[in-house]
Protein backbone atom coordinates (compact mmCIF):
# COMPACT_ATOMS: atom_id res chain seq x y z
CA UNK A 1 0.00 0.00 0.00
CA UNK A 2 1.31 3.40 -0.94
CA UNK A 3 0.48 6.80 0.45
CA UNK A 4 -1.83 7.36 -2.53
CA UNK A 5 -4.15 4.44 -1.73
CA UNK A 6 -3.79 4.46 2.06
CA UNK A 7 -7.09 5.15 3.87
CA UNK A 8 -5.27 6.76 6.82
CA UNK A 9 -3.42 9.14 4.49
CA UNK A 10 -6.59 10.22 2.66
CA UNK A 11 -8.91 10.50 5.71
CA UNK A 12 -8.74 10.81 9.48
CA UNK A 13 -9.86 7.22 10.02
CA UNK A 14 -12.71 8.00 12.41
CA UNK A 15 -14.06 10.90 14.42
CA UNK A 16 -11.15 13.30 14.85
CA UNK A 17 -10.64 14.12 18.52
CA UNK A 18 -7.26 15.88 18.32
CA UNK A 19 -4.60 16.59 15.70
CA UNK A 20 -1.01 17.52 16.35
CA UNK A 21 1.87 18.05 13.95
CA UNK A 22 2.89 14.36 14.00
CA UNK A 23 -0.02 12.37 15.41
CA UNK A 24 -3.78 12.52 15.62
CA UNK A 25 -6.27 10.83 17.91
CA UNK A 26 -9.49 9.47 16.53
CA UNK A 27 -12.52 7.88 18.15
CA UNK A 28 -12.96 4.73 16.10
CA UNK A 29 -16.66 4.26 16.93
CA UNK A 30 -16.47 0.46 16.79
CA UNK A 31 -19.84 -1.17 17.54
CA UNK A 32 -19.91 -2.60 21.04
CA UNK A 33 -16.78 -0.74 22.14
CA UNK A 34 -17.68 2.88 22.88
CA UNK A 35 -14.20 3.81 24.15
CA UNK A 36 -12.13 2.58 21.18
CA UNK A 37 -9.49 5.08 20.05
CA UNK A 38 -6.59 5.13 17.63
CA UNK A 39 -3.44 7.21 17.79
CA UNK A 40 -2.48 7.61 14.13
CA UNK A 41 0.90 8.73 12.85
CA UNK A 42 0.09 11.54 10.38
CA UNK A 43 2.78 10.78 7.79
CA UNK A 44 2.67 7.45 6.00
CA UNK A 45 4.78 4.87 7.80
CA UNK A 46 4.03 1.16 7.85
CA UNK A 47 6.00 0.07 10.91
CA UNK A 48 6.92 1.56 14.28
CA UNK A 49 10.59 0.97 13.45
CA UNK A 50 10.20 3.23 10.39
CA UNK A 51 10.24 6.14 12.86
CA UNK A 52 13.43 7.50 14.34
CA UNK A 53 13.90 7.33 18.12
CA UNK A 54 12.49 10.82 18.91
CA UNK A 55 9.41 10.15 16.75
CA UNK A 56 8.85 6.77 18.42
CA UNK A 57 8.98 8.48 21.81
CA UNK A 58 6.57 11.17 20.58
CA UNK A 59 4.11 8.56 19.31
CA UNK A 60 4.18 6.53 22.51
CA UNK A 61 3.74 9.63 24.67
CA UNK A 62 0.51 10.36 22.78
CA UNK A 63 -0.61 6.75 23.33
CA UNK A 64 0.17 7.08 27.05
CA UNK A 65 -1.82 10.31 27.37
CA UNK A 66 -4.87 8.76 25.69
CA UNK A 67 -4.59 5.76 28.03
CA UNK A 68 -4.21 7.98 31.10
CA UNK A 69 -7.30 10.02 30.24
CA UNK A 70 -9.39 6.91 29.59
CA UNK A 71 -8.30 5.39 32.89
CA UNK A 72 -8.96 8.58 34.87
CA UNK A 73 -12.32 9.38 33.27
CA UNK A 74 -13.84 5.93 32.72
CA UNK A 75 -12.16 3.58 35.23
CA UNK A 76 -12.13 0.63 32.81
CA UNK A 77 -11.38 -2.92 33.86
CA UNK A 78 -8.38 -2.87 31.47
CA UNK A 79 -6.83 -0.84 28.67
CA UNK A 80 -5.85 -2.76 25.54
CA UNK A 81 -3.02 -1.43 23.36
CA UNK A 82 -2.33 -2.89 19.95
CA UNK A 83 -0.50 -1.97 16.76
CA UNK A 84 -1.40 -4.55 14.16
CA UNK A 85 -1.58 -2.86 10.77
CA UNK A 86 -2.38 -6.09 8.92
CA UNK A 87 -5.38 -4.60 7.10
CA UNK A 88 -4.22 -0.97 6.99
CA UNK A 89 -0.41 -0.86 6.97
CA UNK A 90 -0.21 2.71 8.24
CA UNK A 91 1.21 3.16 11.73
CA UNK A 92 -1.57 3.47 14.29
CA UNK A 93 -2.04 2.30 17.85
CA UNK A 94 -5.36 1.03 19.15
CA UNK A 95 -6.13 2.30 22.66
CA UNK A 96 -9.25 0.57 23.89
CA UNK A 97 -10.88 0.98 27.29
CA UNK A 98 -12.34 -2.43 28.18
CA UNK A 99 -15.00 -3.25 30.73
CA UNK A 100 -15.90 -6.56 32.34
CA UNK A 101 -19.44 -6.11 30.96
CA UNK A 102 -18.39 -5.73 27.31
CA UNK A 103 -19.49 -8.52 25.00
CA UNK A 104 -15.98 -9.83 24.37
CA UNK A 105 -14.21 -9.30 27.72
CA UNK A 106 -11.73 -10.72 28.64
CA UNK A 107 -11.06 -11.83 25.06
CA UNK A 108 -9.71 -9.34 22.49
CA UNK A 109 -12.20 -7.11 20.70
CA UNK A 110 -11.49 -9.06 17.50
CA UNK A 111 -12.35 -12.45 19.05
CA UNK A 112 -15.77 -14.07 19.29
CA UNK A 113 -18.26 -12.52 21.69
CA UNK A 114 -18.37 -14.06 25.15
CA UNK A 115 -21.87 -12.76 26.01
CA UNK A 116 -24.59 -10.51 24.59
CA UNK A 117 -23.82 -6.82 24.37
CA UNK A 118 -25.01 -4.42 27.07
CA UNK A 119 -26.54 -1.52 25.09
CA UNK A 120 -27.64 0.42 28.17
CA UNK A 121 -24.10 0.37 29.61
CA UNK A 122 -22.59 1.22 26.23
CA UNK A 123 -24.95 4.20 25.88
CA UNK A 124 -24.20 5.42 29.41
CA UNK A 125 -20.48 5.30 28.63
CA UNK A 126 -21.01 6.95 25.25
CA UNK A 127 -22.79 9.84 27.01
CA UNK A 128 -19.58 10.55 28.94
CA UNK A 129 -17.32 10.75 25.88
CA UNK A 130 -17.78 14.47 25.20
CA UNK A 131 -16.05 15.20 28.51
CA UNK A 132 -13.44 12.49 27.82
CA UNK A 133 -12.65 14.15 24.49
CA UNK A 134 -12.39 17.58 26.10
CA UNK A 135 -10.00 16.27 28.75
CA UNK A 136 -8.01 14.38 26.12
CA UNK A 137 -7.63 17.53 24.02
CA UNK A 138 -6.59 19.59 27.03
CA UNK A 139 -3.92 17.07 28.02
CA UNK A 140 -2.65 16.63 24.46
CA UNK A 141 -2.59 20.40 23.83
CA UNK A 142 -0.58 20.96 27.02
CA UNK A 143 1.86 18.20 26.06
CA UNK A 144 2.22 19.49 22.49
CA UNK A 145 2.90 22.99 23.82
CA UNK A 146 5.63 21.59 26.06
CA UNK A 147 3.85 22.26 29.34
Amino acid sequence: MTQHDCPLCSADGGLLVWRGARVRVIHAQEAGFPAFYRVVWNAHAAEFSDLDAPDRLHCMQAVAIVEEVLRAQLQPSKINLAALGNVVPHLHWHVIARFDWDSHFPAPVWAAAQRPSAPELEQALHARLEQVHADMCQRLDAWAAGR
